[in-house]
């Protein structure tokens, strides 16, 4: 039996605070509002004092939690997962993202439901959980993903290259300077994905 293909449309780009989450935003109003069912999440810089201090995970439903805090303390008896200046609190993380991923896993009617996954990054990779839900919604039939990933710098993730070398993928390189042109074909993409 051959596997029913699909579109995934991942983005990335060397430089944070291009507009990968707001392009994903804007992609999920615009499937939204044309009868799309899309659920998911988004990662969003926490500020105070107009510094960054971290980052939260936001549900497409608006739930909101913490996935990093500069100086947050682990739990007691947990291992500190820290990128830079940022500790990740993996248990708000999974609390949040493994549900939305669960639900989207488990489509009984394929392409007809485009799960959002903004982002699969280092912060989000601490979670094991979180690779096996990836890995599962990735080989379901008919499920759209509309993610994004880091340009590879430094140590490669091995997710993230996963994802980049699969032939069901389609990766859309966003820049400062493209970023307000590409909604349309990301959309298209998706939309004749689901077909």
């Amino acid at each position: 039996l051959a596997k029913e293909h699909f579109l995934i449309g991942f983005f990335s780009s060397f430089v944070l605070g291009v507009g990968k989450t707001t392009l994903i935003q804007k992609a999920s109003e615009v499937l939204k509002s044309s009868g799309v069912s899309v659920d998911g999440f988004y990662t969003e810089e926490v500020r105070q004092g107009g510094r960054r201090i971290g980052f939260d995970v936001v549900t497409l439903s608006g739930t909101r939690g913490p996935l990093s805090r500069v100086g947050l303390e682990p739990p007691p008896g947990k291992r500190e997962c820290r990128v830079g200046q940022y500790v990740v609190d993996v248990t708000s993380f999974e609390h949040l993202a493994l549900p939305v991923l669960k639900t989207a896993g488990s489509s009984g009617s394929p392409g007809q439901r485009v799960c959002v996954i903004d982002e699969i990054g280092k912060m989000e990779l601490f979670s094991q959980p979180f690779i096996q839900a990836v890995r599962q919604t990735l080989s379901t039939p008919g499920t759209v993903i509309l993610g994004t990933i880091p340009v590879p710098k430094g140590k490669p993730l091995a997710l993230v290259e996963e994802i980049r070398n699969r032939s069901d993928v389609q990766v859309f390189s966003v820049t400062k300077e493209n970023r307000n042109h590409l909604l349309p074909d990301i959309v298209t993409s998706v939309q004749s994905s689901r077909r």
